[in-house]
């Protein structure tokens, strides 16, 4: 076998315009011989999916497994069939099927996906008759961050999740499938694989029970199978930090080395699924943040740091000392207000960047006690002025709206507050000759699952649209300012998506393979209404679709912290050496 980028390989990549396969440094390129094939899918374009870390982390454990080849399938950009960019196979040669689903709208276009190549997107229409996974038949598995939030909506699709991060659950899964995958028909591979490994949730064996309002009454696992699915996590990075392991210049972010600074996050943000489910928090050591840097290739220079919003100043220090000692510019999606330091500003001066992104999130000082962002106004107006100081001459501010106990003075002290920004950005912009611009992305709130906001509804769309007009009208007449927002009617559709069940499933496969016009109308088609997911208030006691996973979070937890959000109360950063507030490290006692 071969790493791709090391020896010329001129295979074109679907979708990219005519780039070719010799563009990439770190790819594999493996022999099928007396190898199993995995075809490893990322739902949406190549583009997209290059630039998804934990899609190039998986990519690179598979094929280095000795006994197993996968190559990579994504979304065409046109009709035609999807093939593997490796070898241009369509995805029947696959005998198992491997999805990275990082977002909810990656649901549909799984769906889409599969449609296309002409493989049965229900796992019950793959199992018909007996024996193993076949051509045309796959095993499909799914993971990524969407799966361990809430794997209900793809249930009727998926026949094995795996629930947590690939390092520690998927080698002792992988062997497991190379020796039995062709010796056991589905059903008992299926059983055997939930009933042996952690973190495995194999949904059609589970049975569901709704309520007459409609609301879960249950959900039964059979004899021999866990109740609720225990999440695995990596606890340590103990050589190098999560790293990029292919370079292309035909991802969104082109040749960006990305490198993550830890998992998950301390800062305890109400709204934020990602910084519950991947609890503990945990920050990579310097050590092995560097190391990882260390085996960058020798063209890479533009870093991409993941989890800035959780980094130590003392630990940016001698991350950014390495970045400038090796000539290497700094990039990042955001920044936290209350951690820039003058090591980062040095950084950020010598990488040129032209842009750089801020999330107060709340619209107003009460607002962000209410979500505990644990930012001030102070820290938004002097992150701002730094940043311009250091040459960033375009500021981006990411708020949402509809946020619980929202209110029009809120919404004014947002109008406030951008409006001082200007004022310091353009202040340091006529001291340096340069005039600075501002874009304020403005999205709709979504109460997501496993947060303490999973409880509250998602606010009306009427009522989401007038607040935009609001906004855009008194924005309208200032220079410098641009305003940039998504429709509500599609954010609540994605909260539809994050809140819902597996009797979404019928709808989904309807929208996912353009049988129905319209979500609404596939919606309408099956008997679902989008209000019973999106729109309704949750009380403590509901049982909640996605509780079939075990974060070990306490469940009276969450609804305690909604409660102090309500009443506008903090809640101080995680700290896994003595907190034990929430419930997942009770067992470090």
């Amino acid at each position: 076998m071969t790493r791709m980028g090391r020896t010329p390989y001129n295979k074109k990549i679907p979708g990219t315009d005519g780039g070719s396969l010799a563009s990439e440094t770190g790819g594999w390129k493996k022999k099928w011989k007396d190898r199993l094939p995995v075809g490893l899918i990322y739902p949406n374009t190549y583009r997209v999916g290059m630039s998804n870390l934990g899609f190039q982390l998986v990519y690179a454990l598979l094929n280095r497994h000795p006994s197993i080849v996968a190559e990579r399938i994504f979304l065409p950009d046109t009709e035609n069939s999807p093939l593997s960019v490796e070898s241009g196979r369509p995805l029947g040669d696959f005998p198992i099927l491997l999805c990275s689903v990082s977002f909810e709208h990656d649901y549909l276009l799984l769906l889409k996906l599969l449609a296309m190549a002409g493989i049965p997107p229900l796992a019950s229409e793959r199992a018909a008759g007996t024996g193993p996974a076949s051509p045309g038949r796959p095993l499909i598995m799914a993971g990524g961050v969407a799966t361990f939030i809430n794997p209900e909506p793809l249930a009727p699709f998926i026949d094995l999740f795996i629930i947590g991060e690939a390092e520690p659950t998927l080698p002792p899964i992988l062997d497991y499938l190379v020796d039995h995958l062709f010796g056991l028909d589905r059903k008992n591979l299926l059983w055997e694989i939930a009933s042996r490994f952690p973190a495995t949730y194999a949904p059609g064996f589970y049975e569901i029970a709704y309520n007459a309002d409609g609301t879960l009454a249950a959900m039964t696992a059979p004899a021999g199978l866990p109740t609720r699915i225990k999440k695995v996590i990596l606890p340590t990075a103990e050589q190098a930090a999560g790293h990029s392991q292919i370079l292309t210049p035909h991802a969104e972010f082109a040749d960006l080395y990305m490198t993550e600074l830890g998992r998950g996050c301390s800062r305890g943000c109400r709204f934020c699924a990602a910084g519950f489910v991947y609890r503990p928090p945990r920050l990579w050591t310097v050590d092995a943040i560097l190391k990882a840097l260390a085996e960058r290739p020798d063209k890479a220079r533009r870093i991409g740091l993941l989890g800035m919003e959780m980094a130590k100043p003392g630990d940016l220090g001698p991350i950014a000392n390495y970045l400038l000692d090796n000539g290497c510019s700094l990039s990042f999606s955001s920044l936290r207000a209350d951690v820039i330091s003058p090591e980062l500003l040095e950084v950020l001066k010598k990488s040129g960047l032209k842009s750089a992104a801020i999330a107060p999130d709340g619209a107003s000082e009460r607002l962000r006690r209410v979500i505990n962002k644990g930012i001030t106004e102070d820290d938004i107006l002097n992150a701002a002025a730094s940043l311009v100081q250091a040459g960033i001459m375009h500021l981006k501010l990411y708020y949402m709206i509809g946020l619980p106990t929202e209110t029009e003075q809120d919404l004014d002290e947002m109008l406030n507050l951008i409006l001082m920004v200007k004022k310091k950005i353009l202040a340091h912009g006529r001291a340096k000759g340069r005039l600075g611009h501002m874009t304020i992305s403005l999205n709709s709130f979504i109460p997501k699952p496993w947060t303490p906001f999973q409880y509250h509804p998602f606010a009306a769309v009427a009522s989401l649209r007038e607040k935009i007009r609001h906004l855009q009208k008194q924005l309208a007449g200032e220079a410098n300012i641009a305003l940039t927002t998504e429709r509500p009617e599609k954010t609540y559709f994605q909260a539809v998506l994050a809140r819902g069940d597996r009797r979404l499933g019928s709808a989904l496969l309807d929208i996912g393979t353009a049988t129905a016009p319209t979500w609404q109308k596939a919606l309408l088609r099956h008997g679902l209404q989008a209000d019973f997911y999106a729109g309704r208030q949750r009380d403590q006691f509901e049982l909640m679709p996605w509780e079939i996973i075990d974060h070990g979070i306490d469940r009276g937890y969450l609804w305690h912290e909604y409660e102090k959000a309500l009443a506008g109360r903090t809640t101080t950063p995680c700290d896994p050496s003595i907190c034990r507030r929430c419930g997942v490290c009770h067992d470090a006692d």
